[in-house]
């Protein structure tokens, strides 16, 4: 089974920064798009960033300006640079990979998240 594992999440008080990765491990053929999402206790899960295989990024409304998003190919990782941070941007952020396991087969798969928290 593919396996994506977040790390990075912490405490950091507004206007901080942190660097979330999440490396895809197992038996993959190829990745496509990766992106990020969040979700806070009682709401949905909403969209932070996608990111092409060809590096294309899309943005959330809320974080456009403020976070980053890339990935490393070659190491099966996305990142997630994370500026200016507000408290709203406190949340459980996961990470998302369309991965082709074999030819007949593609799926999203979602890490387990990594939390994070905005305060003073």
């Amino acid at each position: 089974q593919v396996h994506l594992e977040e790390s990075g999440g912490g405490l950091v008080q507004p206007g901080g920064s942190l660097r979330l990765s999440c490396k895809a491990s197992g038996i993959i053929l190829s990745i496509g798009v990766m992106g990020w999402y969040r979700q806070a206790p009682g709401k949905e899960r909403d969209l932070v960033a996608t990111i092409a295989s060809s590096g294309t990024p899309n943005y959330g409304d809320s974080v456009k300006g403020r976070f980053t998003i890339s990935r490393d190919n070659a190491k099966n990782t996305a990142y997630l640079q994370m500026n200016s941070l507000k408290p709203e941007d406190t949340a459980v952020y996961y990470c998302n990979a369309r991965i082709r396991r074999w030819t007949q087969e593609v799926n999203d798969y979602w890490g387990q998240g990594t939390q994070v928290t905005v305060s003073s």
